[in-house]
């Protein structure tokens, strides 16, 4: 499909390409999904282990969780849909991602489509650490809340709202961390520049901590800590990472300056 730029596309070709890379994010999800349900029982494990673990449970080994339950006759299919789809969604997401921002930008120029394919590439990575990290401090995260509980009574917890809370952390750990990313990419698109990103860094400190303050599902410090620390990390590299993108801009420009100068002819 020829595109042009400038946003002069009919609206029917927008209809189309919009259909096109909805069809290709749906068929990626998918194929994702389709290995999330042959590795149901192998991801069940992995989600359940930081619970078992922390010595809640009260047959705590690899192969049972007895705090966990699953509830009804259509529970154990309801869940292995939920864990498919859900796993396909985090396992296709480099394809989605790409696709919803070449939506965005179309008709890009050769330079900015490589922007495009760096920041997907470097999106992935980033929200896997982020979801790495969430996923270490999970067992921490159980065992601030499940503290909560009386001493005289016990606590039967249900797999889907278990699953749910790990989801929770796990994607708003994942997205903290790739949003510093857009800074830059806005950046290399010339639309921010390194002083307009680094010049508010106390309001950006402070509403990193505000953001993991309001969204991190336990009300301790100390998750709260965890992901404000490598967000603000991320936001100062973001920074440093565009003044030098802007000192580099800036060399060229002059350069070109210069050239244009020196080729330009002598009025007499």
């Amino acid at each position: 499909m020829s595109k042009r730029r400038g946003g002069n596309m009919p609206l029917l070709d927008h209809i189309r390409e919009f259909r096109d890379r909805l069809i290709k994010s749906s068929f990626a999800v998918i194929l994702g999904s389709v290995f999330g349900w042959i590795y149901y029982q192998k991801i069940i494990r992995l989600l359940t282990m930081p619970f078992c673990d922390i010595g809640v449970s009260a047959t705590p080994n690899f192969d049972s969780c007895g705090d966990l339950y699953v509830n009804g006759i259509l529970g154990p299919f309801n869940l292995q849909v939920k864990i498919a789809l859900l796993s396909g969604l985090i396992f296709s997401a480099p394809v989605w991602i790409y696709q919803i921002w070449a939506f965005i930008t179309p008709a890009l120029h050769k330079k900015e489509r490589r922007v495009t394919i760096a920041f997907v590439s470097v999106a992935t990575p980033l929200f896997s650490s982020g979801a790495y990290l969430a996923y270490l401090i999970l067992p921490h995260a159980v065992d601030v809340l499940l503290g909560f509980t009386p001493n005289n009574l016990g606590n039967l917890i249900r797999f889907d709202e278990y699953l749910d809370f790990v989801l929770r952390l796990i994607l708003i750990f994942g997205m903290a961390f790739v949003l510093p990313l857009f800074l830059v990419a806005l950046n290399l698109l010339g639309v921010l520049s390194g002083k307009a990103i680094l010049k508010p860094w106390r309001l950006a400190v402070f509403l990193c901590f505000v953001f993991t303050a309001s969204f991190t599902p336990t009300p301790d410090p100390v998750t709260m800590t965890l992901l404000a620390i490598p967000l603000c990390l991320l936001y100062f590299a973001s920074g440093v990472f565009a003044l030098l993108v802007d000192k580099k801009r800036n060399r060229k420009d002059r350069n070109k300056t210069g050239l244009s100068a020196i080729n330009e002819p002598e009025e007499i």
